[in-house]
């Protein structure tokens, strides 16, 4: 583990504590507290404290450069395989991440679902963490043996140089489509934002790029060697394609020639999750017929797509909190329901505004009925999330119900006959985010399965 922190509460007695300037807040408020935790030394722009002080004239740049000398030795041993996009970073990663693993070349996952190696280790806080805890789970996963760790790069640890000093083996890019506009404030902004990641591939490394994307040309740099994958002439080109309720198969070609895979993974949109994923595998040299035998045994991420049967209907738990996931995953489940749509949906309190009319207007053309509900509020009044969704909304397939417990009952509550229910936005997350950033404990699943115990045991008797 590494000895120097730019976060106080994490300080152990004997470790260093770094004032680092974030996007948030100035570490040198945290100075005394670090002490106070059991820093034996502090390294800070300005100030006289009570442990041994270094001062330097920018602590981040500081940082980026003791991290480098002492740690990336250690990195440049293992393949560091970096991807982003707005939609599918975790299924994609995750994906390569058990793809590895079962291929004997021992993996590790830093991103949205947490920690992994193999299994999961730990929850984490942010997509992609603050850069002392990417070096810490990094050294971590050497130290347990693993060969590759895959990292989901968010646009905001882009922007915010939170990778400043990581060097990449393997990049992906999945897709651009709206999100975030309320940090980024353009669709440039946002795509050189993720740019970024692109132009810190090593000399050898290779950038792996969905050529159908509209946004595709910021991440086809001239001086990467690319590799494409999509519908569209690539070097892995999707060819032809079958859904089901069970599997997906679908045919892809490049210069060697055509090959079929099943997945059991539904939907187009996974097809290009999984593409990626085999991109990668054939960048790093496994044959076609071990990364198809490899891609039939790949499962899902938790809350991505996860199907709760009820009688004849199916409740499905996702992620979706874009208006371009929450159209692939209604359209794609659509397809395999006979009776009636329901979707339970929020939108995210202090993000972008614009989208949320955006997303109402679409569930609404998608479903039969829908029940909007709490997202994570965070510090925005509920009240004006509302407002701001509905705002001119010419549709009254809904309701509003803010208990999101009782918003998924009540939805439980409508279904018949094969019918299905879509409860979309948190996935696999445990809290939903109030006020003052408190968490109060809430999964979606859990609540689904409590609720259908009841109503079995209410049946029984």
């Amino acid at each position: 583990m590494i000895n120097i922190q730019s976060d106080s509460r994490k300080i152990k007695p004997g470790d260093t504590f770094i004032a680092v300037r974030c996007e948030v807040n100035d570490g040198h408020q945290y100075v005394e507290k670090a002490i106070e935790n059991g820093a034996k030394k502090v390294i800070v722009e300005h100030g006289n404290y009570s442990v041994e002080t270094q001062i330097v004239e920018n602590t981040r740049m500081y940082l980026n450069e003791y991290l480098k000398e002492h740690y990336n030795p250690i990195l440049n041993k293992m393949n560091i395989i970096g991807i982003t996009g707005t939609n599918g970073k975790t299924t994609t990663a995750m994906l390569i991440h058990d793809a590895l693993n079962q291929l004997n070349s021992k993996c590790a996952y830093i991103g949205t679902v947490g920690f992994y190696i193999n299994k999961k280790i730990k929850n984490l806080p942010n997509t992609s963490v603050d850069l002392c805890d990417m070096y810490d789970l990094i050294i971590e996963a050497y130290d347990q043996g693993c060969k590759n760790v895959v990292i989901e790069i968010s646009s905001h640890a882009l922007a915010n140089g939170r990778i400043e000093t990581l060097e990449f083996d393997y990049t992906i890019f999945t897709n651009l489509t709206q999100d975030h506009l309320d940090f980024h404030k353009t669709m440039e902004n946002y795509a050189l934002a993720k740019q970024k990641l692109f132009q810190k591939l090593k000399p050898n490394g290779i950038a792996i790029i969905n050529h159908d994307d509209y946004y595709k040309d910021y991440f086809l740099l001239e001086h990467n060697q690319n590799f494409t994958y999509g519908e569209n002439i690539s070097d892995l080109q999707i060819v032809d394609y079958t859904l089901s309720s069970e599997h997906t198969i679908f045919k892809y070609k490049d210069h060697k020639g055509e090959y079929s895979v099943t997945m059991k993974l539904l939907g187009d949109y996974n097809i290009y999750n999984m593409a990626a994923c085999i991109g990668l595998l054939k960048c790093m040299g496994y044959s076609d017929s071990s990364i198809i035998e490899v891609a039939r045994q790949l499962n899902a991420p938790v809350g991505r797509a996860e199907i709760i049967k009820y009688h004849t209907n199916n409740i499905v738990i996702d992620y979706a909190h874009t208006p371009d996931a929450i159209q692939k995953i209604i359209t794609t489940m659509k397809q395999f329901t006979k009776g009636k749509t329901y979707v339970v949906f929020g939108c995210t309190g202090e993000r972008d505004r614009m989208k949320r009319p955006i997303m109402s207007k679409l569930v609404s053309e998608l479903s039969d009925y829908f029940i909007f509900t709490t997202d994570d509020p965070h510090d925005e009044d509920p009240n004006q999330i509302v407002e701001d969704t509905f705002k001119n909304a010419e549709f009254g397939n809904y309701e509003i119900c803010l208990d999101r417990k009782e918003a998924i009952c009540k939805a439980i509550q409508r279904l018949e006959n094969n019918d299905l229910l879509l409860i979309l936005g948190k996935g696999h997350e445990e809290g939903i985010i109030g006020k003052n950033r408190q968490i109060i404990p809430f999964n979606d699943k859990e609540v689904v399965l409590e609720y259908l115990n009841q109503l079995q045991s209410y049946t029984r008797r």
